[in-house]
């Protein structure tokens, strides 16, 4: 049996990169997944072909997320599709994926890249762990997508760094509040990963040179690396760790 086989988890951002990973991985340890996306049907039901031939179950549920009518809608569909699915519309696992946005100075960044980043990074996972809140079982988990670039002090990315940075902040006082129902809560933080969020950095020599020399161990993470350590958490294995972000940056600037 499966680790998680007769559990069922919703993985926003779901369509591709990081967050197609994560939904392939909790499917292939048993999970039923709610492939979550904004507006990319077809790459959608690429997730879902994907998780349909490696034998797992998985639905697509539409919403945009980054406020509380985003979170509603995806409540709404999530619950009927889980009721449908299971019977019930109880979840386990809750993995807030989405995140990005404009890089940029402080003198570079605009009011409307400021609500862009903290809508997908913070408003996104607040107001949807808000709507579900009453729907993650006892023994849950939820897990948020972090960055390591909350950590660093790079001034071209001041913004994405103090959204990060909001997001962990998140983990931790949500630890707090779940925690007596028993539920666990934590962040990761990718550093580089390939992909196709970054071919710009590993299809230019320079730029990945300058990745992997300041990374200990001096390559490139994958998505299904950091689809593992997802997984851990979510796992009966990660029952005794919460309110934590773990760095999965391979080392970078340590």
């Amino acid at each position: 049996m499966t680790a998680l086989a007769g559990k069922t988890a919703l993985v926003t951002g779901a369509s591709r990169g990081l967050g197609r990973s994560i939904a392939l991985k909790l499917a292939s340890e048993g999970a039923l997944v709610a492939v979550n996306y904004a507006e990319n049907a077809k790459a959608a039901q690429e997730t879902l072909d994907l998780i349909a031939a490696s034998g797992g179950k998985a639905f697509a549920v539409q919403a945009k997320l980054g406020g509380a009518a985003g979170a509603a809608q995806l409540a709404a569909g999530l619950d009927a599709a889980l009721i449908e699915h299971k019977g019930s519309g109880q979840l386990d696992i809750l993995v807030n994926n989405i995140g990005g946005g404009d890089y940029g100075r402080i003198t570079d960044v605009d009011e409307g890249q400021f609500d862009q980043v903290f809508s997908n990074n913070v408003r996104g996972a607040f107001f949807l762990t808000q709507a579900l809140h009453p729907r993650i079982a006892d023994g849950g988990r939820v897990i948020n997508l972090s960055s390591v670039g909350a950590r660093l002090t790079d001034p071209g990315i001041i913004l994405y760094t103090m959204a990060k940075a909001a997001l962990d902040a998140f983990t931790r006082v949500l630890a707090g509040e779940l925690g007596p129902r028993g539920i666990t809560v934590n962040g990761v933080a990718p550093g580089f990963t390939a992909g196709e969020t970054n071919l710009h950095v590993t299809e230019d020599p320079v730029a990945a040179r300058a990745v992997t020399d300041n990374t200990a161990l001096r390559r490139f993470g994958t998505p299904e690396e950091i689809a593992d350590i997802v997984f851990a958490l979510a796992s009966p294995l990660g029952r005794w760790v919460t309110a934590q972000t773990i760095d999965a940056s391979g080392g970078f600037k340590l």
